[in-house]
């Protein structure tokens, strides 16, 4: 049982322009990189114990200085990776925009497969399963960082809301964001970070 900090990594030169997807290479740029530092500085007196991430390099580079000052690795975690695209991936967003797709992606993803790629409920079902999974590797009041992408961290927070998938793009999570998940016997709750605190508060 534990309390996930699911964090969006930091920006990076393809966010608002290219559906970058999985592709390789694609590093924090500076905006980004003092995003992680700043993120970084911010949980560094939370007792957090564990620190997973997607295995791309965007993601990597937003854990890593989280995991510094609690002398921890960043464990990879390839359920935590971004959506597949499939022939979508890297394209730039105003050309997918004008995708006979784009409409349905954008109002029914429940109903959408990306050619070559996945669907948002397999992308959802995987990322959810692995919360689960190590949420019962640890005890109540555990801290756990999750680094991963936008796309998979408002599906695992829709799944856990009782949103349905068709609307979880009404969530937002911007970069380098902290979206708090505390699972405790099987109940769910959000709430804010006091880094003021031990733990973070939630209300009943």
């Amino acid at each position: 049982m534990a309390i996930f900090l699911l964090v969006r990594h930091g920006q990076n030169d393809s966010i608002g322009k290219r559906l970058a997807g999985r592709l390789p290479g694609l590093h924090l740029n500076e905006a980004g990189k003092a995003q992680a530092d700043r993120l970084a500085k911010l949980l560094k007196n939370l007792p957090i114990i564990a620190v997973y991430a997607s295995p791309l390099e965007r993601t990597q580079e937003t854990a890593q200085p989280i995991a510094q000052p609690h002398h921890l690795p960043v464990e990879t975690v390839p359920a935590l990776i971004e959506l597949d695209f499939g022939d979508w991936q890297g394209q730039e967003l105003e050309t997918l925009k004008q995708n006979a797709l784009w409409n349905q992606v954008q109002g029914h993803p429940s109903d959408h497969c990306f050619p070559g790629g996945e669907t948002f409920a397999e992308a959802q079902s995987r990322v959810v399963k692995k919360l689960l999974d190590l949420n019962d590797q640890f005890e109540s009041k555990d801290m756990v960082v999750c680094v991963a992408h936008g796309d998979v961290i408002r599906l695992a927070v829709a799944y856990f809301l009782g949103l349905p998938l068709d609307n979880f793009q009404r969530l937002r999570t911007t970069p380098a964001s902290v979206t708090v998940l505390n699972l405790q016997e099987g109940k769910v709750s959000f709430g804010p970070i006091n880094y003021s605190m031990e733990f973070p508060e939630f209300s009943d």
